[in-house]
């Protein structure tokens, strides 16, 4: 039995503006090349299909037309979602969705047997079974009690979560006893776990009741398939619990470590392996940090870059200069260069300096255009022709002041 564990795709995501439309097409195209060239007998997606409850349209075109080209290799689906997705969006196509071998999973429901599903080779025979777990919002466990304090909530949902996956793995094993056969019994989450690395693109769950679920409350299953951090990486020092991680990265602090999905090979209910299927980069992204002076060394490497495919930058640049000044003189370095700027901020360290710097200063030491100045480099999402017109039309009412108060001067 062969399985690919994949998770947070976030359809429909706009970075900084930017559309990845054509990243998670191409992406879903390798996807489907990759079931095809490994045999896969099915695919696990462990929530997050989506970026929005409400996804665009052509996220939706983009999920749809996945499910039936997918189908045509044989191999089965199965979709669970993940806090970012509403399982009202999920919920709408699953029915059909079920005729093109495809099973989605959107929330828990009273019945447990249907979140326990049989996974078949491409002959029809049994493979697996699978507890799918989709993402446990607390409502859909626990009961709120009056007077419980936040650990009190915490501890009863963590042992809420607990007890579901328990139930499960042991509906799973009875499922496995009546089949008759050595399966692996695999369970799916879309959660945080204890000690794992995150990304600026993950959204935190369970705030305020539970903030992390150990990784020894999971059930002795054979493989756990989290989704919800975008990094790669295995929970607890274990080998059969892990994230697959996004298959692009949806932040520029995910680009330390090439994305990739995980392919699964059983037999019987023995895990002979766990290979890391590396996804092409399909959009070049890169972070520069420094002086200004550093920037422009680091620019070069540009010069003669392939032009059809600019590569998004994140700019950190570390100067007390206003923010409009550093917009300036950073697009005239790179108005030549295949790149653009999808991020351009000041460092960590000069932020909080400048904030200190100013909580120190007083009105009476600055001017009115250094007021205007330090206002106007909030405006982090101005761009350049508006923020021109802004200081034409502040020089106009300053002089138009300037004047009015000459005029009283000279009438006294």
């Amino acid at each position: 039995m062969r399985l690919i564990h994949t998770s947070d795709w976030h359809l429909g995501q706009y970075f900084f503006t930017k559309s990845r439309a054509a990243e998670h097409q191409a992406f879903l195209r390798w996807l489907t090349e990759q079931v095809e060239i490994h045999q896969a007998d099915a695919v696990i997606v462990a929530g997050d299909i989506f970026d929005t409850g409400s996804p665009p349209s052509y996220a939706r075109e983009l999920y749809n037309r996945f499910v039936v080209e997918l189908q045509h290799t044989g191999c089965q689906l199965v979709v669970l979602a993940g806090n970012h997705d509403s399982v009202a969006t999920l919920n709408e196509s699953k029915e059909l969705l079920s005729c093109l071998n495809t099973r989605v999973i959107a929330t828990v429901g009273e019945d447990l047997s249907e979140q326990v599903l049989e996974l078949n080779h491409r002959d029809g025979s049994p493979g697996a079974v699978l507890c799918a777990i989709p993402f446990l919002r607390p409502r859909d466990l626990i009961a709120s009690q009056a007077g419980q304090s936040g650990s009190d909530k915490q501890l009863a949902l963590q042992e809420a979560i607990a007890a579901h996956y328990d139930a499960l793995y042991k509906a799973a094993q009875a499922k496995r006893d009546q089949l008759g056969v050595p399966l692996p019994i695999i369970a799916t989450g879309h959660l945080t776990t204890v000690g794992v690395s995150t990304s600026d693109s993950v959204r935190d769950i369970y705030i305020g009741t539970l903030d992390a679920f150990p990784a020894q409350a999971f059930p002795p299953v054979d493989y756990v398939a989290l989704g919800h951090i975008h990094r790669a990486q295995c929970v607890a020092k274990t080998h059969h619990i892990r994230y697959s991680g996004s298959p692009i990265a949806l932040s520029f602090d995910e680009l330390g470590k090439a994305k990739s999905v995980f392919l699964l090979d059983f037999t019987g209910a023995t895990l002979n392996s766990i290979d890391t299927l590396e996804i092409p980069v399909f959009q070049p992204m890169q972070m520069i940090k420094g002086s200004l002076a550093e920037i422009e060394k680091q620019l070069m490497q540009f010069t003669n870059g392939d032009a059809t495919k600019p590569v998004w930058l994140d700019i950190e640049v570390a100067t007390q200069d206003y923010l409009s000044d550093i917009q300036r003189r950073i697009q005239t370095l790179t108005a030549e260069l295949p790149v653009e700027v999808v991020l351009l901020r000041r460092s960590k360290e000069q932020r909080i300096k400048s904030i200190e710097q100013q909580e120190k200063e007083t009105l009476s030491e600055l001017s009115v255009s250094d007021v205007f100045e330090r206002r106007l480099s909030l405006e982090a999402d101005a761009d350049e022709q508006r923020q021109a017109r802004m200081r034409t039309l502040f020089a106009q009412v300053v002089d138009e002041v300037t004047s009015g108060h000459h005029a009283e001067d000279a009438a006294q």
